[in-house]
């Protein structure tokens, strides 16, 4: 029988099981996403089922949840279990709660705010520290910046634009994405283009990472999947998302936590840059001007 045993360095982290098979759901097999789909809906079901009822549930086999299993660096079936078990069994308030049809206006604010707490907690625990570190310092040492984002990431792009611009970094949005295209290939080395998508895989910011990266610029990314084709591109990632559920607006949850994991960015960066410091100082006194 071949050795299944897994490196620890590969083990998923027994407290975010669920948040990395969400996150890796996009580069399974069919069969594999089946399973995903299944384990992703009813957790707590998991826990008291077997691997063959897991397998029925799903419509695959025993050999594909095993499978599905090693994929995440576990040794199998009971191994999720136990991952599971670890993460579900202590506070069951974990599980985010869907929005019922007939839920009143107090029951929606409460499982949305929870649900929304829930994605940024489980998010924290799948966070590369050393891309994190790695993309503070890039953003810190560019000659200049620009991002690239459409649709519902673009307000986020526009807000870590501004703020960066006031720690002193030459930091710019444009939301025409043509424009962000031609900017984009006239970047050098010394540049960064900075990526935010929910999915890695929105045509018109694929074009302007590519041309980016055709021009010898940095390349950074903050996105919901482990494997898109915007992580193909990028040479810095940061992957942070939440499930979404039925009734909110699209990948919601997910841009909550995209804008924490931006402003944990200005943060890093006005505590470890000393200009920028100096920078917030005199954007304060700036904005003070137009208060009453």
């Amino acid at each position: 029988m071949p050795d299944t045993r897994v490196s620890d360095q590969l083990r998923v982290p027994q407290t975010a099981v669920l948040e990395e098979i969400r996150m890796r759901s996009s580069a399974l097999s069919a069969a594999e996403q089946r399973v995903s789909r299944f384990v992703l809906s009813n957790p707590a079901r998991v826990m008291q089922i077997s691997v063959s009822d897991l397998a029925a549930a799903s419509e695959t086999s025993v050999g594909t949840v095993v499978r599905f299993c090693q994929r995440l660096g576990l040794r199998g079936y009971q191994d999720l279990k136990l991952s599971i078990a670890r993460e579900v069994a202590p506070d069951s308030t974990h599980l985010p709660e869907e929005v019922k049809i007939d839920d009143s206006a107090e029951d929606i604010l409460r499982k949305v705010l929870h649900s929304s707490g829930s994605a940024l907690i489980s998010s924290s625990s799948s966070i590369s520290a050393i891309e994190t570190e790695a993309i503070v310092d890039k953003l810190i040492r560019a000659r200049r910046i620009i991002f690239a984002a459409v649709g519902t990431s673009a307000p986020l792009a526009a807000d870590i634009a501004y703020r960066l611009t006031t720690l002193g970094l030459d930091a710019t949005f444009n939301p025409d994405t043509h424009v962000q295209h031609v900017t984009a290939r006239m970047l050098t080395p010394d540049d960064v283009c900075f990526a935010i998508s929910h999915t890695g895989s929105t045509v018109e910011t694929l074009t302007t990472m590519r041309a980016a990266a055709a021009a010898g610029a940095t390349t950074v990314a903050v996105t919901s999947f482990v494997s898109s084709p915007l992580t193909d591109i990028v040479s810095h990632r940061l992957v942070a998302g939440s499930k979404e559920t039925r009734y909110r607006v699209e990948a919601m949850a997910s841009r909550i936590v995209h804008l924490a994991v931006l402003d944990a960015l200005y943060v890093a960066i006005t505590l470890r840059h000393e200009p920028a410091r100096h920078a917030v100082e005199m954007a304060g006194d700036v904005v003070t001007e137009h208060r009453i």
